[in-house]
């Protein structure tokens, strides 16, 4: 069995804004052959775009994107290519933050001041369909998926986008 998921390929897609971060990201997969960054992406648009066409099996998604911010990015993306799993990798640890981007079906969230021991057991378990959190927002409540928690994930998602999008003074944020 483990031979076989080494012949398989799996398609990553890496969207941050910082092309050094990008390419630390590449580094840090490359340990792994059948990990391949199949495509990068510097802003929310252009991850949904190339999430659309290339159908990777994992993204390793920021959060603060230009353009279109990575909570919406990641929503838009799960409708486009509702196949791929979604690991956030932010410098974000705000709690409704955090709540928010796995309310919108993503399964892990690994901060990136936690990437370089994190990330690879982070996409482990992710491709194994399990959920994976930093040690540093372990220990609160994100993995209770009962009907009341997606509702109330889904309530703080929309309230921090429209937050985060007035921080920012992003007009692309509504755009479709």
């Amino acid at each position: 069995m483990r031979g076989y998921r080494l012949l398989s390929l799996i398609r990553v897609l890496v969207v941050d804004d910082f092309e050094n971060w990008r390419r630390q990201v590449r580094l840090v997969l490359q340990v792994r052959p059948a990990w391949q960054v199949v495509a990068e992406a510097s802003d929310g648009s252009e991850a949904v775009q190339k999430a659309e066409e290339l159908k990777p099996e994992l993204i390793l998604l920021d959060i603060g994107l230009p353009k279109l911010n990575g909570i919406e990015t990641s929503r838009r993306i799960r409708q486009r290519s509702p196949s791929s799993k979604i690991i956030f990798l932010s410098q974000n640890s705000d709690l409704d933050v955090v709540r928010a981007a796995l309310g919108t079906g993503a399964l892990g969230y690994v901060r990136k001041t936690d990437a370089g021991r994190e990330l690879l057991p982070a996409v482990d378990a992710v491709l194994g369909g399990k959920q994976f959190f930093s040690s540093s927002v372990k220990g609160h409540q994100f993995t209770d998926t009962s009907a009341e928690k997606t509702a109330h994930r889904h309530e703080v998602k929309q309230e921090k986008t429209h937050d985060q999008a007035g921080r920012k003074g992003s007009s692309h944020h509504r755009r479709q």
